[in-house]
């Protein structure tokens, strides 16, 4: 029989992920890159928006042995591949500290708080959303479609439903395409402030493809652009050595700026 899933190693094998075999979105570099943006030496509590089958909030549990980590999935095939990787025997060490509901992110008021996101409880959410807009290529797979199909006002319902559910003080962290950067600057608003952004580029002499971005709620600080992080070297496709540290859980990218985030209780 033919397997609809791969089990997945991450961090050189210090925990494992169970994914869609050829459908639905397959987390990677991005996930990782996306973690290592959470960095504390304190109990945290951090909600994984869009989690998919948990990759990111895993990431973060697995680095971090005072995090708590909640992971949001709107598809409910993708939240049983999350609450399947929570199951495996090589994540036995993540039990009690990762958590998993189906919610929509974009739900607003009662109907947010009736889904499981309560007001003001996370110190770090994080978030990988959607990144497609309507000028690619579309996928055929209907769930990967879902998972990478950018819509309109799509960062500003994402970006609230952070500052919902957040601390004061708390920090946002996120992954998202260069050209989404002005999307992202204006649903921070008012609600978060001291953005600092970095841009991935692949090589020294490639373009920017991706975006690493943090900001911290409440924060009036102005906004900084962060040196560049280069994925590989000019030569091969081999990680920089400070990518691979990323990438593979030893080694976070804090913010450069005076941190605010409240204790954890």
């Amino acid at each position: 029989m033919t397997s609809t899933h791969t089990i997945d190693a991450f961090h050189r094998g210090h925990f494992h992920v169970m994914q869609p075999k050829g459908g639905g979105h397959r987390s990677g570099v991005d996930a990782m890159l996306l973690a290592s943006l959470v960095a504390a030496d304190k109990p945290v509590s951090v909600a994984d928006l869009g989690a998919g089958a948990g990759a990111a909030g895993l990431a973060v549990a697995a680095r971090l042995e005072k995090a708590k980590v909640l992971l949001v999935e709107k598809s409910s095939l993708m939240a049983d591949y999350a609450r399947r990787t929570l199951a495996l025997p090589e994540n036995a060490f993540l039990a009690g500290r990762v958590g998993v509901i189906e919610a929509d992110v974009t739900l607003t008021g009662k109907p947010r708080l009736a889904a499981g996101l309560a007001d003001e409880i996370h110190d770090h959410v994080v978030m990988n959303p959607p990144f497609n807009d309507a000028a690619d290529r579309r996928t055929p797979d209907a769930l990967k479609a879902e998972a990478h199909a950018m819509t309109e006002g799509l960062f500003e319902a994402w970006i609230r439903t952070a500052g919902a559910i957040m601390k004061p003080g708390g920090q946002l962290s996120l992954i998202a395409r260069p050209q989404s950067i002005a999307e992202i600057v204006d649903a921070c608003g008012k609600r978060f402030g001291g953005l600092e952004i970095t841009a991935l580029h692949p090589r020294p002499d490639e373009s920017a493809t991706r975006i690493l971005v943090t900001a911290v709620k409440g924060s009036r600080a102005r906004l900084t652009l962060r040196a560049p992080l280069f994925v590989h070297g000019a030569d091969g496709h081999a990680f920089t050595p400070f990518v691979d540290d990323l990438n593979n859980g030893r080694a976070a990218y804090p913010r450069l700026g005076p941190r605010r985030h409240p204790q954890a209780t």
